[in-house]
């Protein structure tokens, strides 16, 4: 079960259909971004592709030279510029692939639009996903809520991309959701819907164990985006921002024009693959390796390494050591910049705090830490809040519970009216009342005595110690003891088996933390294979922007658009 390759695959496909020939790839805006996290564009003009092309631009000019590759979502604006093409067409020939299931009554339509005869086939491959790394796909929607239920608009679009990743993986899945929230089981219904009506795809061969879709709501577990992160790809994506596996370095002090922005691809970036879910201490030192390495082979560079700044001087006193390896200087750009900002915000120091407040349950404590760092003036804005935010879902019971006067804390620090209205939307959103499972307190003797021994072994890394409940869910439900009262089943049939493959689906968006939870289950539970998705990957920036717009605090109330990333 590997996503990227799935979408790889389809893309090469339609490639090789049309022939040999130069040819032009006409995509939308989705579909770009799709076909972008697979392959660079080096790898496709090796594929005799020639240029690429929006669907909706206007100005393109007549090629008859070149056959067209059609890669589009299925919506009405997009059948509606094929016929226009098709009208007028610029190609010499036309292969169209749709993402998804495509309506008879439009590729009608577009038959009737076809009088020059140019349509050598119309076809439905399912890459209407984004995949993001070989276990782990995103649907790039942010919004997807208003107050608890489903944005109307959304459901179906999230419906399309869920149903076209079990046909790209060509698995026909039973249905567990989480009953606690009824957008999950409204998202169960309409997938078994499309499988009901699209049975004919859906007839794979029968496993012996048959496949599950687990679908589950952020709002059970509203820490783990709240989290910073100290391995790379989250890192990167919590103080960086991964938008399309690229980063926007031009607010980096002194940054070289080059390095503005960078793509980070684990398909063709071998540092980023071997270190995306390692350590920021371990990555520090794989770069210093890889550098020693470049040294070695220029013997009169002998200065030695010792801090990322050594590193920068090093890349930029080199020009042709910069040309033989983009992948160093790229890598020492971003770390250098990670850790500039790690010490800038002190972040090591709210790290800390963030972790004793998601598993650890000493209040005295937690609210003498807490108060101290509102009070540091280098905390920024942001970790204050989210600091406040992980105080209140922790001890939002308790008798003796300091919210109220953090939240003045946070005013006299001068912390924006919106951010400080959002301290109560994570508690509506996340907080105990809406949860269904057990996020905080063990209750059972078991999960005690499994936390007094947690904490006799001591943990290997203070930064690290927190597990996202998605890895007590997935290793419950490996387990066969994921209980049907908490996840049931959509329909009558249940798995007596323990499962196989296994796709988890979040709704209100997944986090790089639970994809590394997801890494490490694949890798130690032999036989069972785990794909991650979600309506989008957050950082704590974009989680709480979730929350805001489910909370009606968003741009301009409840009544907006979804917003894509």
């Amino acid at each position: 079960m590997n996503v990227t390759l799935a979408v790889k695959q389809y893309i090469s496909k339609m490639i090789e259909s049309s022939g040999p020939g130069m040819k032009v790839l006409l995509m939308d805006k989705e579909t770009t971004s799709i076909v972008s996290m697979v392959y660079t564009q080096s790898e496709i003009l090796q594929k005799e592709v020639y240029l690429f092309e929006r669907i909706d631009s206007q100005n393109r000019d007549n090629m008859k030279h070149l056959k067209a590759i059609c890669f589009l979502r299925p919506t009405k604006e997009n059948v509606e510029n094929l016929i226009q093409e098709l009208r007028r067409p610029k190609y010499s020939v036309y292969f169209i692939y749709f993402s998804n299931v495509i309506s008879k009554s439009e590729v009608k339509a577009l038959a009737e639009a076809d009088e020059q005869e140019v349509v050598a086939e119309v076809q439905e491959f399912y890459g209407d996903f984004i995949a993001v790394n070989p276990h782990l796909f995103s649907l790039n929607l942010q919004g997807v809520a208003r107050g608890r239920s489903w944005e109307p608009t959304v459901l179906p679009r999230v419906t399309q991309g869920l149903t076209s990743v079990l046909l790209s993986l060509k698995k026909c899945p039973m249905i567990r959701y989480q009953l606690s929230s009824d957008m999950t089981k409204r998202l169960a219904e309409s997938v078994k819907q499309i499988i009901t009506k699209e049975y004919e795809l859906f007839d794979f061969r029968k496993t012996e164990v048959p496949p599950l879709l687990l679908i589950l709501d952020r709002s059970d577990d509203a820490i783990t985006p709240l989290l910073n992160q100290w391995t790379y790809q989250a890192m990167v994506h919590e103080l960086l921002c991964l938008n399309n596996n690229r980063i926007d370095l031009s607010r980096v002090p002194g940054i070289n024009k080059d390095l503005k922005e960078v793509v980070l691809s684990a398909e063709n970036d071998e540092f980023y693959a071997n270190n995306l879910y390692l350590n920021f201490g371990e990555i520090g030192t794989n770069i210093k390796n890889l550098m020693e390495d470049f040294q070695k082979k220029r013997p009169k560079g002998q200065q030695k390494l010792e801090s990322i700044s050594d590193m920068k001087a090093f890349v930029d006193n080199y020009p042709q050591f910069k040309k033989m390896s983009g992948t160093v200087s790229k890598h020492v750009t971003v770390v250098g910049e990670l850790s500039r900002l790690v010490s800038e915000r002190q972040l090591m120091e709210v790290s800390e705090v963030e972790q004793e407040l998601a598993c650890q349950n000493d209040h005295s404590n937690a609210q003498q830490n807490v108060r101290r760092l509102l009070q540091n003036p280098r905390v920024s804005e942001l970790d204050a809040v989210r600091l406040v935010m992980l105080y209140a879902l922790r001890y939002e019971r308790h008798s003796s519970s300091i919210l109220s006067s953090l939240m003045e804390e946070l005013n006299r620090r001068g912390v924006s009216e919106k951010y400080r209205k959002m301290v109560q939307a994570m508690i509506d959103y996340g907080g105990k009342r809406v949860r269904g499972s057990d996020l905080i307190t063990p209750t059972d003797a078991v999960a005690i005595t499994k936390q007094f021994f947690k904490g006799l072994k001591g943990v290997e890394n203070v930064y690290t110690q927190h597990q996202p409940l998605l890895h007590d869910t997935l290793d419950q439900l490996i387990k066969g003891r994921l209980k049907d009262s908490q996840f049931p089943y959509l329909g009558p049939s249940s798995l007596r088996d323990r499962p196989q493959d296994i796709i988890v689906f979040i709704i209100g968006g997944a986090t790089y933390e639970e994809a590394l939870t997801v890494y490490n289950l694949n890798r130690t539970m032999p036989g069972v294979r785990i794909v991650l998705g979600g309506t989008t990957i957050h950082n704590t920036k974009s989680f709480m922007e979730e929350v805001a717009l489910a909370a009606g605090l968003g741009h301009g109330g409840a009544s907006r658009p979804p917003t894509r990333r």
